[in-house]
């Protein structure tokens, strides 16, 4: 199904299920995202989400079952179960206002850490599929394999790759089965809901499962590690975390015997999008991206802290 299919006929889904919802709708439709993995439509206060093509249809329906239990930490779906739409399984969601990219100072990091550490904390339904991060990292270093192996980035990146344990690859079952997670922690993960002034709750189901918490908290760390990340912002999040009871990390001392692992492969999930994404344009890595590619080259040098357990 090609874009130029899908997306009118998402849009008139989500128009419908907006006009469903409020018969006096002030209309107003907008593309959020149409990327392979997503494609996201507007209208008005209500927006229609199709998932990946090789979305599991059973284990999406479980994840959007979470989020309509926890409606003070995820943001509640409009229906109980998706529904299918040329070949795409389709969710529909309540609008809410995204973080503003143009104001960092304002990044709600106070709220992700609050967020998290309820969610973690929240029971995880034991049919819960894993949480898919490992596996979403796994398909950034095959991209990269695929599309960049003679790139001078691409060594350094594999190299830290490698370097991980099994269960970070998305290769083994994780070390902690019970904890429910995210998955796919950053800031475009928090919209306020009711818009536009309601509390910030996270959205985005996709990679929602059990697994282990430190995941979460991997982005910010490796963002934080590579100088990409002020210390402040840092501080802020990592002690909101804790102050609010978060298992991922102790709740005093050194956070990172629990976090290195997880921000590595963060890490290398990153530099492996930069440096694929740069290929495919035909430009040279920016900045940003060679500092992720760099922090790859460093981890070699660093051994990695022993399993705890």
């Amino acid at each position: 199904m090609t874009t130029d299919t899908l997306l009118p006929a998402l849009a008139a889904r989500a128009r419908a299920a907006a006009h469903a919802r409020t018969p006096a709708c002030p209309c107003g439709a907008a593309t959020l995202a149409d990327r392979p993995d997503a494609t996201v439509v507007r209208h008005a206060g209500t927006v229609a989400k199709a998932h990946a093509s090789d979305t599991d249809p059973a284990e999406l329906a479980l994840r959007v079952t979470v989020a309509a239990h926890l409606p003070g930490i995820l943001v509640p779906p409009l229906g109980p179960t998706p529904v299918h739409l040329h070949g795409r399984c389709v969710t529909y969601w309540p609008y809410g206002t995204p973080v503003d990219p143009d104001d960092p100072d304002a990044a709600p990091w106070e709220a992700a850490a609050g967020l998290l550490a309820r969610l973690h904390r929240a029971p995880a339904p034991v049919t819960l599929p894993p949480m898919r991060g490992p596996a979403k990292a796994a398909r950034a270093i095959a991209a990269l394999r695929a599309g960049a192996a003679d790139h001078p980035g691409t060594a350094p990146v594999l190299r830290a790759w490698a370097a991980l344990p099994a269960w970070a690859r998305g290769e083994a079952a994780m070390p902690d089965t019970t904890t429910l997670c995210h998955g796919d922690l950053h800031l475009g993960q928090l919209v306020r809901h009711p818009a536009p002034d309601g509390p910030w709750l996270l959205i985005d189901v996709d990679d929602l499962g059990a697994g282990v918490p430190a995941w979460d908290l991997a982005r910010p760390a490796a963002w934080y590690a590579c100088g990409l990340l002020p210390p402040d912002e840092w501080t802020r999040f990592l002690s909101a975390y804790r102050a609010a009871g978060g298992p991922a990390v102790p709740p005093d001392g050194d956070p990172w015997p629990a976090l290195d692992v997880p921000a590595r492969a963060l890490t290398a999930q990153t530099a492996a999008r930069a440096v694929t994404k740069a290929v495919a344009a035909g430009r040279s890595l920016d900045e940003v991206e060679l500092s992720l590619v760099d922090a790859c080259a460093r981890m070699a040098s660093v051994a990695l802290p022993s399993p705890r357990g």
